[in-house]
């Protein structure tokens, strides 16, 4: 491998990583609000930039638009990551790289560099991430999820009980195929954490009985 091709190859990776946080990080929720609705949703309801908390303030089509923007981040992400990594020299450096990037998108989203490094719990964009790097788990899981959130109207809890699921899925599924692709089963560990303890509040009011639930509303018109 002479010197250039080294050098082609190693900015890869930080490269996809930088436009993996940039691209987390765009608020949207914060963006649509301020454009069209002229409001700071970081005010509203729970303060979180979240698609949930578009949909308690804005409406559902809002709720709607915010949440699909936020997953496309997720699966945008990854596959820049792949684009850039296509060339690498083994599986584990394209597995590692792709699950970072998947890593930092989401680490974008709740922690944006445009909002003082703060933002949503990243589920949707998670689903993002796991709808390029592994899609038949994830339906499962977001069939789980609407069937939580339609039967209890607790976003919150849908979301916890879809995350774990789809960590537990991927931990048997890896077991049973000798870990082909440890790097996305850590992603998914460190993941699911996280969004437990962005939740951490939720599980309190949940276990106390004072969690809000969703209602589908309509807002004004932009």
């Amino acid at each position: 491998m002479n010197y250039l091709s080294l050098v082609l190859f190693n900015y890869k990776p930080v490269l996809s990583i930088l436009i993996a946080y940039l691209l987390g990080s765009i608020p949207t929720s914060y963006l649509i609000g301020r454009i069209f609705f002229n409001t700071d949703i970081r005010t509203s309801g729970s303060g979180n930039t979240g698609a949930t908390n578009a949909l308690r303030t804005f409406g559902a089509r809002t709720g709607v638009i915010v949440l699909i923007i936020d997953i496309l981040k997720g699966v945008v992400a990854v596959m820049i990551a792949r684009m850039l990594m296509i060339s690498a020299h083994s599986m584990f450096s394209f597995n590692l790289v792709e699950s970072l990037s998947g890593l930092v998108v989401i680490l974008g989203h709740v922690f944006s560099v445009f909002l003082k490094f703060k933002g949503g719990k990243g589920v949707a964009t998670a689903a993002g991430v796991f709808f390029v790097l592994s899609p038949l788990p994830l339906v499962f899981c977001l069939v789980l999820f609407a069937y939580v959130v339609y039967t209890s109207k607790y976003v919150s809890l849908g979301s916890i009980l879809a995350a774990v699921s789809f960590m537990l899925i991927d931990l048997v599924s890896q077991i049973i195929s000798r870990f082909p692709n440890i790097p996305r089963l850590m992603l998914i560990v460190v993941i699911v954490l996280l969004i437990l303890i962005r939740h951490r509040s939720n599980l309190k009011r949940l276990l106390e009985g004072r969690e809000n639930k969703v209602v589908f509303r309509k807002k004004e018109k932009y």
